[in-house]
């Protein structure tokens, strides 16, 4: 799961003092002459045979997960179109938003990855749906998430840094209120279906893939379009509430869950347990979250399926530095490191290892 970023960057430019987080700035040359660009990352050794096992994709899984979600999204908007104008709707409409506005970013994520189900076009049908719903241009964002995979947190690489240094705190603030992400990914979308592509967003869309990304925006925008026409036919918000505005006041799960991934931790290093958190979850935000709670786990092994992932932990936590115990518990340890980090924009949380774990590998061609 990643939060929506600026290419290059959280905020326009990309930029802050001393980083450059722009795809094209002085800090993307030097991760490439430092070799932190597509650099050979650590990874745990896992018998081949068992992570082969861990990597076979099923539709089960996510048939069951994904037909609930839906039928959950049903059922809550029935409920708040039935009983609208009344405080009996707010329930329904707040599930409505958590399921719509947060639940849509692991369904993205993981229909993006091609793991979520074992038939393709599966995969693609709930990627393009879930892509919608979270704002996301299907043909960027799918390349914008490969290169976070390739260079996670490498400054002037990793278009999808939710936390620059030194961090602007008002700006991770409202980010739980939605407003600024959904402006921001709005803006991108009408920018695209315009023709325009940022010169971060040509740093890592194939040339051959822009006319489908300008496609896909047309076709985002024309079906908010209608939405918007809808509710003013009708003089109706419930059009808005069903799509659109669920993006706004239902995302503040995927923020919380979403900011701890990384924030805190480690920038230009090549060993995810430097620069990823795993947090044990309760079994409700884990379901939202499709077990991405399991974040240097899947970082480590991104062709692992979701459901996999709890499996994929208990091979690997004897190389791994202890799992937060729970979302507060992570909260605890990002937020003062966060803090320290906007007079001190070199520190970073580093957990201890387990006597059983190898040595962190920081530098490329070390460890």
């Amino acid at each position: 799961m990643v939060m929506t970023a600026e290419p290059g960057g959280t905020e326009p430019g990309g930029t802050a003092p001393g980083r450059d987080y722009a795809l094209t700035g002085r800090d993307a040359v030097r991760a490439r002459e430092t070799g932190l660009a597509n650099a050979d990352w650590y990874r745990t050794e896992i018998p081949r045979k068992t992570l082969k096992a861990l990597m076979q994709r099923r539709d089960g899984p996510a048939l069951r997960d994904t037909a609930l979600w839906f039928a959950l999204l049903g059922l809550s908007a029935w409920g708040g179109i039935a009983f609208w104008g009344t405080w009996a709707a707010v329930p329904f409409w707040l599930v409505y938003g958590v399921l719509y506005g947060s639940a849509c970013d692991s369904r993205w994520h993981e229909a993006g990855h091609g793991t979520a189900f074992r038939t393709d076009w599966m995969n693609d049908a709930v990627y393009q749906i879930a892509s919608f719903m979270v704002m996301r241009n299907p043909v960027s964002w799918r390349w914008s998430h490969a290169r976070h995979h390739t260079d996670t947190i490498i400054v002037g690489r990793d278009p999808e840094i939710a936390c620059m240094r030194p961090p602007n705190l008002w700006r991770l603030l409202l980010a739980y209120g939605g407003i600024l992400d959904m402006i921001h990914s709005a803006r991108v979308l009408v920018l695209n279906a315009a023709g325009h592509l940022s010169d971060a967003e040509k740093d890592y869309i194939p040339e051959s893939e822009w006319p489908r990304a300008i496609r896909a925006a047309r076709v985002h925008m024309a079906i908010y379009a209608a939405t918007l026409l809808a509710a003013i036919a009708g003089q109706s918000w419930i059009p808005l509430m069903l799509i659109g505005l669920p993006r706004i006041y239902g995302a503040w799960h995927m923020v919380m869950t979403g900011l701890i991934q990384h924030c805190g931790l480690a920038e230009n290093v090549i060993d995810h347990r430097l620069n990823s958190r795993t947090v044990y979850m309760n079994p409700v935000s884990r379901w939202i979250y499709w077990n991405m709670n399991y974040h240097v786990e899947h970082h480590m092994f991104p062709m692992v399926p979701y459901h996999a992932l709890p499996a994929l932990h208990a091979a690997l936590k004897h190389d791994l530095p202890p799992a937060n115990t729970s979302i507060w518990d992570a909260y605890a340890e990002a937020i003062p490191a966060v803090l320290r980090q906007v007079t001190d924009p070199d520190h970073a949380v580093r957990k201890p290892l387990p006597p059983t774990a190898r040595p962190y590998k920081e530098v490329p061609g070390h460890g």
